[in-house]
């Protein structure tokens, strides 16, 4: 009988004479093989995959969620806004041109034009002053320019950094900008991410110890075949490669119900959001996974399974030698 370092040596050398595109193809094999069998058990394997699947889509979920909160955001009215209150004297030719510049700008989404009279007119509407506006005989209000930074230059110290430079403005008398609510909007939004982080770790290592259990069983359960196996020379690695398939297709398959799990939620989700927006004259709609938010989440499930296959394999194959 040979010994198992004998067994190693010669397995080895037959593999380094092996041909890559057969190498490939055995693997190919060992993979459908792992997928047959978890074929034949369809309810194990349906079980096992609704457990990985709904831990994976909580913080995915979650994670999508605050996208849409932190896009709805954005399209508050007065949302991280900069007012520029021209100097009276400002023309209103200078004016237009000043807000045509402005909207050149790099990270300037919009740059909308309120002109003395119109500014006078809506602060007639909204103050309950007109009277005493009409009895000063002129108008007192400025042109204002209201600038709208894009998405990546509305966080506070972003904000901070365009004031200052719009400040600077000939023609601008006062700049104002209330970072207060984004400050705040940020913190929350700061923490509801850390908090999706550690809820996503947890339930990453619950779905490995998922895997573990299950690969565990299954190398119990062909304990008689893996001890043949080894009697006529297989290798561990020979004998560890249908489980790590099985641990990739369970993580594969989880991955795959998540993201259907987490698409019906946006689905039903999605109807009852629109008529909520239509009320505040909103054409704010959820938007779903994009496709690499997609890739991370079927890439990210297929490692956790193949990550715990291999420590259910590691751990447990080497207490399994033939008598």
């Amino acid at each position: 009988m040979r010994s198992k370092r004998q067994r190693k040596s010669a397995h080895l050398s037959r593999r380094r004479r092996l041909h890559p595109h057969v190498w490939l193809l055995r693997h190919l094999q060992v993979a459908l093989s792992s997928l047959g069998r978890l074929a034949r058990a369809p309810f194990s394997t349906l079980m096992t995959s609704a457990v990985i699947g709904i831990s994976l889509a909580l913080p995915a979920g979650l994670h999508l969620l605050l996208q849409n909160v932190q896009a709805l955001s954005g399209s508050w009215d007065g949302a991280a806004t900069i007012s520029l209150f021209l100097h009276r004297e400002t023309t209103a030719r200078e004016a237009g041109e000043l807000a045509r510049d402005l909207g050149l700008r790099a990270g300037i989404g919009s740059v909308r034009l309120i002109e003395r009279d119109n500014a006078l007119e809506e602060f007639q509407r909204f103050s309950g002053f007109s009277d005493a506006l009409r009895a000063l005989g002129e108008n007192p209000l400025p042109a204002v320019i209201v600038v709208e930074p894009t998405a990546d230059h509305s966080t506070p110290g972003a904000a901070e950094s365009m004031l200052s430079s719009l400040r600077t403005l000939r023609q601008v008398e006062l700049a104002q900008l209330d970072l207060q609510w984004v400050r705040r909007f940020h913190a929350i939004t700061d923490i509801a991410r850390r908090a999706i982080a550690v809820l996503a770790t947890l339930l990453g290592l619950a779905v490995m110890l998922i895997v573990v259990n299950t690969i565990r069983l299954e190398i119990q359960n062909r304990h008689a075949e893996i001890e043949i196996t080894k009697l006529i020379g297989g290798t561990n690695a020979f004998i560890r490669r249908p489980f790590l398939y099985a641990g990739l297709w369970y993580g594969l398959f989880g991955g795959l119900l998540a993201w259907f799990l987490v698409v019906l939620g946006i689905g039903l989700l999605d109807p009852p959001v629109a008529r909520l927006a239509g009320l505040y004259q909103s054409t704010f709609e959820l938007s779903g996974m994009d496709y690499p938010a997609f890739l991370i989440l079927i890439g990210g499930s297929t490692l956790l399974g193949l990550g715990g296959s291999w420590l259910a394999v590691g751990r447990h194959l080497s207490e399994i030698e033939p008598s």
